[in-house]
């Protein structure tokens, strides 16, 4: 895939004409793999150079609290230095600002589809408990059923807790363990039990089913949505 710098929009020569250039190649690619049904990583990427622009359009003495962790002291310096030069020459400013409102908007209107294939697999997930769950359920396992619901994937899952500006979030890390052929022998609680011989270091984890009618690429937008949709689920019934 076509990928930006982190500060693209900066680098080189300012030109509107080239960054233009520049940004609609990558943003063909992007809508390449969105028209695939394919989200991840690509929306995570240009949420990040939206979100760069948009930091840097703002004020530069929001730049280093605004800028994602990925830029490099070396690279926030940069921009704190070129945003001095806007202020000082007037032709730069106009033909960066130029650049950045163009971009922005082409980039939101990119975003925008993203989120709604998002949306439309959103809400065609299905996520149920397997058995009864244990207090703790910050690890345990997810199914992912996908399609006829037949081929299951099988997932471990660890929640941890992390703080941001005075608000908690939860991130959650997962490793693939296997795939069952799901039917009227081999059933989810079937599973689990399996689940529970072979992996003994959790003898009595907490197992949730998450299903969907949907055949879309799984790596690349199923598991990161389910992922996602799995946190929320039980950070509401916690």
């Amino acid at each position: 895939m076509k990928t930006l710098s982190e500060t693209w929009f900066a680098d080189g020569y300012i030109d509107f004409e080239l960054k233009k250039y520049t940004l609609l190649a990558y943003l063909q690619e992007v809508n390449k793999y969105f028209n695939q049904n394919k989200l991840y990583p690509q929306l995570a990427d240009i949420i990040f150079h939206y979100n760069n622009l948009s930091a840097f359009r703002e004020n530069k003495k929001y730049l280093q609290e605004q800028f994602p962790k990925k830029l490099t002291g070396v690279q926030i310096e940069k921009l704190q230095v070129l945003y001095e030069q806007m202020i000082d020459d007037d032709e730069l400013m106009k033909e960066l600002e130029e650049i950045i409102n163009y971009s922005a908007t082409k980039m939101r209107k990119a975003i925008l589809n993203g989120t709604e294939i998002y949306e439309f697999v959103e809400t065609r997930l299905t996520i149920f408990p397997v058995g009864i769950i244990p207090l703790e359920n910050n690890e345990g396992y997810f199914f992912l059923s996908e399609g006829n619901y037949s081929n299951t994937r099988v997932y471990q899952y660890r929640l941890s807790f992390f703080e941001k500006q005075d608000e908690q979030y939860r991130s959650i890390r997962t490793e693939y363990i296997d795939s069952w052929q799901r039917n009227i022998v081999n059933s989810y609680e079937n599973i689990k039990a399996e689940l529970i011989k072979i992996k003994n270091e959790l003898p009595n984890p907490a197992v949730y089913c998450i299903e969907t009618e949907l055949k879309f690429p799984v790596d690349e937008t199923l598991l990161p949505i389910a992922k996602r949709s799995l946190v929320r689920y039980i950070s509401k019934a916690a």
